[in-house]
Parts: C-alpha cells; structure tokens; sequence
C-alpha cells in the first residue's frame, strides 16, 4: 500500500504542474460527454482508449490500467467525470514531461544530427562551465550508448532521463 500512495502522490505532483486552458477543459468535458450519452456522470473503461485518441494520445493498454489503478482502484468498470479528469491530467502532465526532455535533447544536439556527439556534450560543457575532461566526458557518454555508436540517441537520452527521475 505504501508503493500505492507514493506512486499516487507522484501523480500528483505531475497535475499540478498542468494548467489547462478553458479550451483544454472544454476537449476534456466534451470527450467524456461523447461516452456518456444518457449523462449518468459515469464513462465505461473500455471506451477510454478512444476517449484518449479523442485527446491526441497513443497510450498502450498497459499504461491505461495503470492509470485506472491509480485514479479508480475501488471501480475499474467505470469513471466519474472527476476521476476522468484525473486520468487526462496524470496523462498530459506525462506529455508535457515528454516535451520537456525532447527540449532539453535538441539543445545538446544543435547540429540537428539526432545524437549526441562527444563535441555537442563538450560544447555544453564548456557553456555551463563545468571543467570536465575529455575522458570525463567520454565516459559520461559510454555509460549512456547502448549501441556502442559512441553517441547518444533520443532514446538512450529519454531512458537517462527516466532513471534519474525514478527513485
């Protein structure tokens, strides 16, 4: 129960940073509202996945019973509009996150080459003036490259990410 509350207090700092826009609100309210035609409050699960694409999201199924574990535990059929919210919000603040990493990529990757090279991670380096070696940074890459390329791809700079944020 104790790895229950801390993922949902995680999830909960995730919303937080989200402000939603009334537009935003609005999408939100008439997604639900195109799965609860009868206006009983309440959506069935199994249409959230199509709620979701409504949204612009891709998510797997997985991901989507591991949010319905999170918001709904007591109820997994169905979802309130408020636990609906819940769910949309864990979900954009996940992309917002995604964005934010992606940001923070192509700011390393200036010569736009989809990696990371040893002469992008110096020339960071040298900007935030941290006095790193070139065997320092090196070896900052190669506990990254998964490949064995000798650079850093978008998707071994996400899974960086990811570790550093999990505790």
């Amino acid at each position: 129960q104790a790895s229950t509350s801390k993922r949902q207090s995680a999830h909960k700092k995730n919303t937080i940073k989200v402000d939603l826009t009334e537009g935003q609100k609005a999408d939100i309210k008439e997604a639900f509202d195109l799965f609860d035609p009868d206006g009983t409050g309440k959506i069935a699960t199994k249409d959230l996945k199509v709620a979701f694409r409504a949204m612009g999201f891709e998510p797997t199924q997985k991901e989507i019973q591991a949010l319905l574990a999170d918001v709904a535990p007591e109820c997994p059929n169905q979802l309130s509009y408020e636990e609906f919210m819940k769910v949309m919000l864990i979900k954009m603040s996940e992309e917002e996150g995604q964005n934010e990493i992606l940001r923070a990529f192509r700011l390393f990757d200036d010569d736009k080459t989809g990696k990371i090279s040893f002469e992008n991670l110096k020339r960071v380096a040298i900007e935030l003036e941290e006095n790193l070696t070139d065997e320092e940074l090196l070896d900052m890459i190669n506990q990254v490259d998964e490949d064995g390329d000798g650079q850093i791809s978008l998707e071994e700079f996400v899974k960086l990410f990811k570790s550093m944020s999990c505790p």
